[in-house]
């Protein structure tokens, strides 16, 4: 009997040996784990005017430690289309929306707080800056990201190349952000590229 449990605890180890896994030390870091949820991108990077003053817009939504593109559309009164400031508001509320059960279930949620606000630039900032009602940096990283990303996503929002020029309320510094492929995989960790403007 000894004898038996002997050779089984010998082939046992020989199997596990042979799993071809070693140990490491060193942290590995492979990106986020397989899943099931279909997060998939979708089309228009831009207001697209509909009938009836409806608008199809895009934000960004987290999935899966990700930011993924979903559809959503937004009621405008006549020219406010190009407004920036008007379209960036609508972004951030929808952006503020807590997801459709649909959307919920499939594993996306968003980080924007309800009530936060967007203005236009103050006397002094740049024509294109947008400044929030919140110090960027005392946003989340998730939600700095969405709304960086959502912005830049938008024509009527976003600099030539996609870039935003973000500050907070009162003398808070302005930055122009960038929403890198680095961003929109990893937004919990990996920061949006800022230069301080002015």
């Amino acid at each position: 009997m000894r004898v038996r449990l002997l050779g089984l605890l010998g082939i046992t180890s020989v199997l596990l040996a042979g799993c071809g896994i070693r140990s490491t030390e060193v942290p590995t870091d492979f990106g986020a784990a397989p899943t099931r949820v279909g997060c998939s991108l979708s089309g228009s990077d831009e207001v697209e005017a509909r009938a009836g003053g409806e608008f199809a817009v895009q934000v960004y939504l987290v999935c899966t430690s990700q930011l993924v593109t979903v559809d959503r559309t937004v009621t405008l009164d006549r020219g406010q289309g190009t407004d920036r400031v008007v379209v960036a508001q609508q972004l951030l509320e929808q952006l503020a929306k807590r997801p459709p059960a649909d959307e919920r279930q499939a594993g996306y949620s968003t980080d924007v707080r309800s009530g936060t606000r967007v203005t236009g630039p103050r006397q002094g900032d740049p024509a294109d800056a947008l400044r929030l009602n919140t110090p960027p940096d005392d946003l989340s990283p998730y939600a700095l990201a969405q709304i960086v990303c959502t912005f830049a996503n938008s024509r009527v929002t976003a600099e030539d190349g996609g870039h935003v020029v973000l500050g907070g309320p009162g003398d808070d510094p302005l930055r122009d952000y960038e929403c890198s492929d680095a961003v929109k995989a990893r937004p919990g960790l990996i920061p949006a590229p800022a230069e301080t403007v002015g």
